[in-house]
């Protein structure tokens, strides 16, 4: 299909770079992040629903493969209880995803938004409440049923708005006992999985905007390497209180939009 990218301002094309960078970095520092994309979208270009999730859920693939990759580099992915979540959190993918992308076809413009502004301040409140999770392997955790409930659910809400696994299954993991980092390495190899079975559903309608998914999801990469070298560095708390400010001045914005 054709995009609206070549129609698109300066600003609204800078704005939309910033937010990609920053849902990187979201993404692999604290969990949320990617939602960042999603609502960016949804608020600034002209796309419907479907093509506002299909076109989030394109970048999602390849942020979820780099997210992955650092994460089992840097030997969390690698630790038993985050490899062991990751796999029962992308079984539930598999089930929850197809799930999300039928239940976007049934929300209206309006709807999405005031749904998709909804989620962004639930998220911004799962990540001001999120009790803080040790930085070690850790034995903790939810039970697989837990998990795999998790892993569904979250795949069916993410599939269905275009975020990524991270936003929601991060928050939970860390409030069930998972430690932060494990949480985090777990969420992103999830993530691929919802992505690349929701991305399958909205190639075949035709939902994806591709100059469009190009030009914020190579800056959302550059993001998911800083946040990644942020995670592991440096106290999270500055970039955790400045994400929710964003999602909360975000949310009525992306609700009003619809």
């Amino acid at each position: 299909m054709t995009g609206p990218v070549a129609g698109l301002g300066p600003g609204v094309a800078a704005g939309l770079v910033l937010l990609a960078v920053a849902a990187g970095i979201g993404i692999t520092a604290v969990g949320p992040g990617g939602v960042l994309v999603t609502a960016g979208l949804f608020a600034l270009t002209p796309l419907s629903p479907a093509q506002v999730a299909g076109t989030a859920l394109v970048t999602n693939v390849a942020t979820g493969v780099l997210g992955t990759a650092v994460y089992t580099r840097s030997g969390q992915l690698r630790e038993p209880p985050a490899r062991r979540a990751a796999l029962v959190l992308c079984g539930g993918a598999v089930a929850g995803a197809p799930v999300g992308v039928l239940l976007n076809g049934l929300v209206a413009g309006r709807a999405f938004g005031v749904l998709l502004g909804a989620l962004v301040a639930v998220t911004a409140v799962l990540v001001l409440v999120r009790r803080p999770g040790g930085r070690g392997p850790g034995e903790g955790g939810p039970g697989l049923p837990v998990t795999a409930a998790v892993g569904a659910g979250v795949a069916a809400a993410g599939a269905m708005f275009g975020v990524g696994g991270p936003m929601l299954c991060v928050p939970l993991l860390v409030a069930l006992g998972l430690p932060v980092l494990s949480a985090l390495a777990a969420a992103q190899a999830q993530s691929v999985v919802i992505a690349a079975a929701g991305t399958a559903g909205y190639v075949a309608a035709g939902a994806v905007d591709w100059p469009l998914a190009a030009l914020v999801g190579v800056p959302e990469l550059a993001g998911v390497l800083a946040g990644w070298v942020i995670a592991r560095a440096v106290p999270a708390g500055a970039l955790k209180g400045a994400l929710v400010v964003s999602l909360l001045a975000l949310a009525p914005y992306v609700a009003l939009r619809g």
